[in-house]
């Protein structure tokens, strides 16, 4: 569970942030949100105001809520009626978070505090979110450690003629005995997903609607991403990009597995996948611009004459190297063109330089560090090459 000294300076830098900005307050009600700063996942709302104490508004379970909570005023929802009085006329402007609030929570908000001038705190909470403390950083490499094991068994199960969905239920039996969640959290809007996917060559250049460099064919039009029933073939390389999620905290890991032998242009492809990640993990420090990095990972993927394949399918290519990871899949930090930001200490990364070749299949490397001051710390430490059965 969260330790209360932990709730209690997350909600010191928020408090920090409100006062720079000139806001009055902020109200969470997006549960993973409200889980960061108070522990609790339960059905609530919390009002943090820029000076003074915070408060958490539980509509259920209650008494879940108050075992869990590191919030001393964890109380039940106020009714309508009560709930302005709560609000002191002073308190005229209220960070709400836009990026994730539904519109009829905002009107519902809105209406309850007539005359307030609601403003977005997406960004404030993102940044705060994206730093993690030790306590955290602890939590994650716990993450890595149990998935990990998990991709050790994969060459115990894994053979030539069964389905990629028999693939990704034998890995996931595993994965959910050790105890991964399976809630993969993720911020951005129409994005899904269900654990991860294990995809061979027959699906694996499959476009779709997911943000990544590879989505798969899924198992239906309604569900389409991750493993198919395609069946898995030799001499061709099979991925297995499946996230870890313990105490909440994700890491996401992405390993390649050959029965056989690999073409060469796709043995070019991970050996510059893999040059592309030391340089990222060797420049992972405090200070070096998102930016500049995902131009120089393009830069080498050019270089290498792979530049129509980094990231996805030609025409398909996912804009982006390297992802936030923490309680959500999709958190500050972005190493992507646009995203001109410098990288803080504590920052904790998934980076994942692959390469699609329409026809042959997909190949590359997926790890989740930390920001360090020497470079990248391995959060998912196990070797990277890939595994030839």
């Amino acid at each position: 569970m969260l330790k209360r000294q932990e709730s209690q300076q997350r909600i010191a830098r928020l408090q920090q942030e409100l006062k720079a900005k000139g806001i009055d307050g902020a109200l969470f009600i997006y549960p993973i949100d409200v889980y960061y700063f108070t522990g609790t996942r339960q059905n609530s709302t919390l009002w943090v105001p820029a000076e003074g104490k915070p408060r958490l508004m539980v509509r259920k379970s209650v008494s879940r809520a108050v075992n869990e909570s590191c919030i001393e005023e964890t109380v039940p929802f106020p009714s309508s009626k009560e709930f302005p009085g709560l609000f002191p006329p002073e308190l005229q402007k209220i960070g709400f978070t836009f990026d994730v609030a539904p519109v009829q929570q905002y009107n519902y908000y809105a209406k309850l505090l007539p005359g307030r001038e609601f403003v977005d705190v997406s960004a404030i909470n993102r940044e705060i979110r994206s730093v993690k403390s030790e306590w955290e950083l602890g939590q994650m490499r716990e993450s890595g450690d149990r998935i990990c094991q998990v991709f050790r068994e994969v060459p115990g199960f894994l053979k030539e003629g069964m389905r990629e969905v028999d693939l990704a239920a034998e890995f996931e039996c595993r994965l959910r005995k050790a105890g991964s969640e399976g809630y993969v959290r993720m911020r951005a809007f129409n994005q899904e997903l269900f654990q991860g996917l294990a995809v061979s060559s027959a699906t694996a250049c499959e476009p779709g609607f997911f943000d990544g460099a590879v989505t798969g064919q899924g198992m239906s039009s309604a569900s389409p991403h991750g493993a198919s029933a395609a069946v898995i073939s030799a001499n061709a390389p099979v991925l297995v990009d499946y996230t870890g999620i313990f105490n909440g905290y994700i890491v996401d890991i992405t390993r390649f597995f050959v029965i056989g032998k690999l073409a060469p242009e796709l043995e070019h492809g991970f050996a510059t996948a893999l040059a592309i990640q030391k340089y990222l993990v060797d420049n992972l420090k405090p200070g070096a611009s998102c930016e500049e990095l995902f131009l120089k990972a393009a830069e080498m993927a050019e270089e290498a004459g792979l530049a129509r394949n980094f990231m996805g399918a030609p025409g398909e290519n996912a804009r982006f190297v390297g992802h936030g990871v923490g309680l959500e899949l999709d958190e500050f930090p972005v190493l992507a063109q646009g995203f001109k930001v410098p990288l803080q200490e504590g920052q904790t990364i998934a980076i994942e330089p692959k390469f699609v070749f329409p026809g042959q299949g997909v190949i590359g490397i997926e790890n989740t560090f930390a920001v360090g001051k020497n470079g990248g710390v391995k959060l998912t430490d196990m070797p990277d090459e890939i595994v030839y059965l």
